[in-house]
């Protein structure tokens, strides 16, 4: 029996594509397996807030708009709907692995996945998803659990290598914040001795320092000598953007806060890294057009945003032997 109180389910279509929605007294979490198993709403109920940014171009079924000569930027950004996405088996620009060519973010953000129900009661629902990569031989599953009566969304994502092979990937959340949610001031915490790894630096290690900072700020040092970013306060529209890495987790966490907040947690031996990406309204062409307002706080195996064939080359991609499975454990909770 379909219920309307405390955890339950509904199937939906959102602009021509199935949608799963887990609800209880305090959350509603829509989840789009139709398109990479992306969370599109995050909307925490007594604040009327939701965490999700929505990007202006809207949801978009790949299948539909893709054209035969689109290229492999265009597979993930001119169908970018916002919210959090999957990022397997590349991160970042196109790549070449062992002859395969990946596009921007890899495969799995842009395929459809298989959805089950594996948990269906007043206590709990979860659902299953699961995809196989069309370039590489992995399979990828994630479950999405929601309890009764918390603010917290529970995530467990499984790789698997289903070759007789060892293999590398690049494994991350793509997980960006935005306005309404997102404004001028808002902080962003981290645990004790994170430290701040710039873009620069990441591609070419003599490029410019790094100053170690605290868990409420990570000044960074520019080569040219010149004043110091606290990366901890989000800055005014108009901001410059920019891409940094965090490294050093003991802990995988972080919080965002504005008015009411979030905290995100995860695995950091599996996702050693923190990327941070902040488009605040500065990139006047494509593909923003100077319509973002939005940090992306994102958890990785991998660096920098370069594709997998660079991350493998400096030694920190994921290593999955043959047959060998990898798995992460996360948890997304609103502070309110």
């Amino acid at each position: 029996m379909r219920r309307n109180w405390a955890a339950r389910l509904r199937s939906v279509t959102i602009d021509g594509l199935r949608a799963v929605v887990l609800e209880n007294e305090r959350l509603r979490v829509t989840v789009v397996p139709g398109k990479g198993g992306d969370v599109v709403e995050f909307l925490h109920k007594p604040t009327d807030t939701d965490f999700v940014w929505l990007s202006p171009q809207g949801l978009r079924d790949p299948a539909h708009h893709l054209q035969g000569a689109a290229d492999d930027v265009a597979q993930f950004v001119d169908h970018y709907e916002g919210g959090w996405q999957e990022i397997f088996p590349s991160g970042g620009a196109p790549s070449e692995y062992r002859g395969a060519r990946l596009a921007q973010h890899g495969e799995v953000a842009g395929l459809p996945w298989d959805c089950a129900v594996t948990a269906d009661s007043e206590e709990e629902v979860a659902v299953r998803l699961s995809v196989r990569t069309r370039r590489l031989p992995y399979r990828v599953d994630k479950t999405f659990r929601l309890r009764a009566g918390t603010a917290a969304l529970e995530v467990e994502s499984s790789v698997h290598n289903e070759s007789d092979l060892e293999l590398h990937a690049m494994w991350g959340q793509h997980i960006v914040f935005g306005r309404p949610f997102l404004r001028p001031g808002a902080r962003i915490r981290l645990p004790e001795g994170v430290t701040v790894i710039p873009h620069e630096t990441a591609v070419n290690p003599r490029g410019r320092r790094v100053r170690a900072g605290g868990p409420w700020s990570w000044p960074v040092v520019p080569a040219d000598g010149g004043g110091e970013t606290d990366l901890s306060v989000v800055p005014e529209p108009g901001a410059p953007g920019d891409v940094v890495y965090l490294t050093g987790f003991t802990e995988g966490w972080y919080e965002i806060v504005a008015d009411v907040g979030m905290r995100v947690e995860w695995d950091a031996e599996v996702l050693p890294y923190l990327w941070m990406w902040q488009e605040l309204g500065a990139w006047q062409d494509y593909p923003w057009w100077g319509r973002l307002y939005t940090v992306g706080l994102e958890p990785f195996a991998g660096m920098p945003t370069d594709g997998l064939a660079r991350a493998v080359a400096n030694g920190t991609a994921l290593t999955l032997g043959p047959r060998g499975t990898r798995t992460l454990t996360m948890r997304a909770e609103v502070l309110a």
